[in-house]
């Protein structure tokens, strides 16, 4: 396993001004594959938010699909394409120039939040995760995907920092206290604009934890299942 020293970014709204910069959509326009695949989750005309969307291929589809979506990302050139996307695929997203420290985060609002990217360090983390899950309203769900240690070997995207990956047992241990509906390691080929493409086998290949959650609260809530479903619901 290979990681690099160099600090993390200085000046993150900057770094990623200059990738969205470039000619095209720097991860493509189709959606994240996951959240395609598990489509008939995100029912239409929930309320969705989409935490540090880029330039707007997940948002985008998922307004196409009927659903009410806020999106927010650190970068200005970011947000812009993405609104260019949504005009050209005449969707109505809601879109801030904001990053996950300074976006007013409402609390039993949403009823999907996703994110698939782990820009965050621990300390971070402890911050930003609580908020997203405050975010949800009852029996909501939280849909969370990144890589795992072993993408430092792959090269083939994602952070070059370990403190940044996920693992299972990170994962179990920050989400202690909700209900998990799916956790999941795995390889896969991808092919999302210039930035992810590798491989579902080594040396290129990249694994990936895709978690999406309940709702929980300070407090625990009872769980009441209905089907296969295990949904945290409110006294």
């Amino acid at each position: 396993m290979v990681e690099t020293t160099s600090p993390a970014f200085a000046d993150a709204a900057a770094t990623w001004n200059q990738r969205f910069s470039a000619e095209g959509y720097l991860f493509g326009t189709e959606p994240n594959r996951y959240l395609r695949e598990h489509a008939a989750r995100w029912a239409s005309g929930s309320r969705l938010l989409c935490v540090a969307d880029g330039d707007g291929r997940n948002s985008v589809w998922l307004a196409q699909r009927g659903m009410a979506v806020d999106a927010f990302d650190i970068s200005e050139v970011g947000v812009r394409k993405a609104e260019l996307l949504a005009r050209a695929a005449n969707v109505a997203v809601r879109y801030d120039v904001s990053d996950c420290e300074d976006w007013r985060w409402p609390q039993d609002h949403y009823g999907v939040v996703a994110i698939f990217v782990q820009f965050a360090d621990p300390t971070m983390r402890g911050r930003l995760f609580p908020q997203m899950i405050e975010a949800l309203r009852p029996g909501g769900l939280l849909v969370l995907q990144g890589f795992t240690p072993t993408q430092l070997d792959y090269k083939t995207g994602g952070p070059p920092r370990v403190s940044h990956l996920y693992t299972a047992d990170l994962l179990r241990r920050e989400f202690a206290a909700i209900d998990v509906l799916d956790l999941r390691e795995y390889e896969d080929d991808l092919a999302e604009g210039t930035q992810h493409r590798g491989r579902s086998t080594p040396p290129t290949a990249r694994k990936r934890l895709t978690v999406p959650r309940d709702n929980f609260s300070k407090q625990p809530r009872p769980y009441a299942c209905r089907g296969r479903a295990c949904l945290a619901q409110a006294e």
